[in-house]
């Protein structure tokens, strides 16, 4: 199943809903699930970012749902990158 890279910042609403409810996190992974893609790894980390998500989806349609989805919510903003295995690069280069 093609991978996907999810990049996400909290809008201040989403920093005062995570706050308030730290569950939600995992509430929203099982609504990307609910969508048709499956969260595979999830990292907060410190930058520009405020989550790194590895998720997997059938093809780009339902990711492109996923991001627009959660994007309209308003609570975080995101970008979505399509992610190659390595292996398969290095393939299309030979």
């Amino acid at each position: 199943m093609p991978t996907y890279i999810l990049l996400s910042t909290l809008s201040p609403q989403g920093v005062g809903t995570l706050k308030a409810n730290p569950d939600r996190l995992k509430e929203v992974n099982t609504e990307i699930e609910q969508m048709g893609a499956r969260v595979v790894e999830q990292w907060a980390v410190l930058g520009p970012y405020d989550f790194v998500n590895i998720v997997e989806a059938p093809d780009e349609k339902v990711i492109a749902r996923v991001s627009m989805e959660l994007g309209a919510r308003g609570t975080a903003h995101f970008q979505t990158l399509t992610a190659i295995p390595v292996d398969e690069f290095l393939a299309l280069l030979k």
